[in-house]
């Protein structure tokens, strides 16, 4: 051993023993220490030396033993101090590096510890090595499949594999995926940067280990060479071309084998995904070749694995199933509505102020236990963001620009459901950025502009609400060939007087297109109808900005969480209806003066400077015993992107937030109505759908359909 390793050599067995003490007295009862205990474990790993993969195997097992979200009954004690038995028998491992057979060091004890986990005596032929050829010798790279490609057997799961653990791994490995992918993008950029370096290898490194405790030959051939081609050849010639593509491909492979090897868990046929094997057969032949005589950077060789942020202090976490998280979300919403039913109850009123009091302190835990649920349901935007910026670098590279993708904000939180509505739109936003939007080297050179394009994604939490940014600096939107292109598919006529708005708002319109051909990218002009369709769908709105020559920017505001609607509850004849605030602009009641009828318009009222078309809303919905004179009631103004008119409504009855349901179930599309809720006196409250409100008035009043005149 090197001696400018021997200090850490000595600090890794201290942490050793200290480990294996603490877990043989660990109590079987004690969920907190476990869990902590098993987050030690898991940094563990990631401090073993690269060559010491079968290591990595044992300690994963350790770590198995410490779950918090398993009890195990009676056998957790003995299993506990099984796995001290277990680390112990890694650190004499690790200490005896030269040993001629200290595997068997491991495999005693690793016996031993799965016969406890399984409820099984040791002598079960069920018991054998857990250890794949690959992994059982470390210091001899796996076997070649150059060229033999045959050889390799299909991809397959011993018969007693443990379906929870399999599950476990899939989760852990698309996690290592993610973010291996983020840091092999930050490579690109900064090819010196010891901290991505550490992130990926560690990725490949920790996915090698679990394969080969699971048998998966060919992942953990792929992961080895992976980490080889990210280790000391990248250290001689640079992370470049052939490197960074083949890593990312690398990925791309890992990342479908996991994927299929998921599917299985419910029955679907296990096979390795196409392009798995040639992506090995590069690897193997990178890595048989020499490297070449590149000298190494001063920086390059400084880079350590350094012990980051979340090395230093790991936040203890458990998995929960995301049916269980979404019945907790739904009780809590249901203990929210009870709580109000109560609070409105007259019994817990005036008359009785030590039960009021009472009502008012479960109140408030109430909406702290709320606020705690649905935060759980929020999830960084940082995995949708690395993504888009693979996305985006891929499809550069196919259209021969030169694109630099940055990310603001994508730690930015948004409900785990909302987080997968909006990735389709954004991809159809990167993909018309990159094709229409930035220019080629030569164009962005002959124009003024640096021959990099640039793209930027940023996301930020406004008012309830989350806005994503997509700024690019390419030659913007072109208001001639968007107006050229809407005449010839008869969207506008010939001669009609549009403001910028209004044109930019075109490049919406299904089949419009500026494309001059049809790609496997773009042209079919459904990019961008599909981004406002879905993002409507979420109660959002997208709005455009462009400059000729300086770039575009779109902008996305959708709500946190479509669980929990924030409402006017309205009421109009004997129904009750929820509007959502983000569509809510203002609420007044006329003067007989600010009403009149245009011919061939329809009821129209004037508002300050603006003229907005007037919706009666209970002939929309069919209300009965609703307020016909709008001066005796009231009028809601509600928009929807760049349309906006006045809702007739009999009255205000406040503001409330509400547990969304949907009615769609054995009842089917319900036009206008978003979902239902349950109002603090128990009946049920429809929540509008205003865009789709606009949908059902335009058939009636069809000038809704354009923007409202000042």
């Amino acid at each position: 051993m090197p001696k400018a390793s021997r200090p850490s050599a000595r600090s890794l067995l201290v942490r050793f023993d200290k480990l294996s003490v603490a877990i043989g007295q660990l109590g079987a009862s004690d969920l907190e220490t476990r869990g902590a205990l098993r987050a030690d474990v898991m940094s563990l790993i990631e401090r073993v030396p690269a060559q010491e993969a079968r290591a990595c195997v044992s300690l994963r097992l350790v770590a198995e033993t410490l779950r918090t979200d398993r009890d195990r009954g009676d056998r957790q004690a003995a299993l506990h101090r099984a796995a001290s038995v277990l680390l112990g028998a890694v650190r004499g491992y690790l200490a005896s590096p030269a040993a001629p057979d200290r595997l068997q060091l491991l495999e005693g004890p690793e016996r031993s510890t799965i016969a406890i986990m399984r409820n099984l005596p040791e002598s079960s032929p069920a018991l054998k090595p857990r250890t794949s050829d690959l992994i059982g010798q470390p210091d001899r790279p796996p076997r070649s499949v150059v060229a033999r490609a045959d050889t390799l057997p299909p991809l397959s799961l011993p018969n007693d594999t443990d379906r929870a653990l399999l599950g476990d791994f899939c989760d852990e490995a698309r996690e290592y995926i993610e973010s291996a992918e983020a840091a092999l993008l930050v490579l690109e950029r900064a090819p010196e940067d010891g901290e991505s370096v550490q992130t990926v290898m560690r990725a490949f490194h920790s996915i090698k280990g679990t394969a080969g405790f699971l048998k998966l030959d060919g992942l953990v051939a792929l992961a080895h060479h992976g980490e080889s081609l990210l280790g000391e050849r990248r250290r001689r010639e640079g992370f470049a071309g052939r490197i960074a593509a083949l890593s990312l491909r690398a990925l791309d492979a890992l990342s479908g084998a996991i994927k299929n090897l998921d599917a299985s868990r419910d029955g679907a046929r296990l096979a390795y995904p196409a392009g798995f094997l040639e992506v090995l057969r590069e690897l193997e032949e990178i890595d048989a070749a020499p490297a070449g005589p590149a000298p190494v950077s001063a920086a390059s060789r400084s880079a350590a694995p350094a012990v980051t942020a979340r090395d230093a202090g790991t936040a203890h976490s458990a998995r929960v199933r995301l049916d269980r998280l979404d019945a907790l979300v739904d009780l809590v919403g249901e203990l929210v509505v009870a709580h109000w039913m109560i609070a409105q109850d007259p019994a817990s009123g005036r008359d009785h102020p030590e039960l009021s009091r009472k009502v008012a302190h479960a109140g408030k835990l109430v909406r702290d236990l709320h606020d705690m649920s649905m935060g759980m349901r929020m999830v960084p935007l940082r995995g949708t963001c690395n993504k888009l910026v693979r996305l985006a670098r891929d499809l550069a590279q196919r259209a021969g620009k030169d694109v630099d993708c940055r990310v603001e904000g994508e730690m930015t939180e948004l409900d785990r459901n909302m987080v997968e509505l909006v990735a389709d739109p954004l991809m159809h936003m990167v993909r018309n950025a990159i094709d229409h939007g930035i220019e080629t080297p030569d164009e962005r050179t002959a124009a003024g502009k640096p021959a990099a394009g640039r793209l930027t994604l940023s996301a930020t939490q406004v008012n309830g609400q989350v806005v994503i940014d997509l700024r690019d600096d390419g030659r913007g939107l072109q208001r001639d060939r968007i107006l050229q292109r809407a005449e010839a598919r008869g969207i506008v006529r010939p001669g009609d007087q549009l403001s910028d708005a209004d044109v930019l708002d075109l490049i919406f319109a299904p089949g419009l297109s500026t494309a001059d051909q049809v790609t496997d990218v773009s042209g079919r002009g459904v990019g961008m109808d599909v981004v406002r369709r879905n993002i409507q769908a979420l109660h959002g709105r997208v709005d455009v900005q462009s400059a000729p020559g300086e770039g575009t920017t779109i902008t996305l505001r959708v709500p946190l969480t479509l669980a929990i609607t924030d409402g006017m509850l309205v009421r109009v004849g004997a129904e009750r209806y929820i509007v959502p605030t983000t569509n809510v602009v203002v609420s007044f009641r006329p003067e007989r003066g600010a009403l009149f009828t245009v011919a061939g318009r329809g009821e129209m009222v004037r508002l300050r400077k603006d003229v907005l078309p007037l919706v009666r809303l209970h002939r929309l919905l069919g209300a009965d015993g609703a307020c016909e004179d709008p001066v005796s009631a009231l009028l809601m103004v509600v928009g929807a992107a760049e349309r906006r008119c006045a809702l007739l409504v009999d009255s205000i009855l406040g503001q409330q937030q509400v547990v969304a349901k949907p009615v769609t179930a054995g009842i089917g599309e319900v036009p206008g109505i978003a979902g239902a809720a349950i109002l603090g006196d128990g009946r049920v409250g429809l929540i509008l759908d205003v865009p789709q409100l606009f949908e059902l008035a335009r058939r009636a009043q069809p000038f809704l359909g354009t923007q409202a005149v000042a």
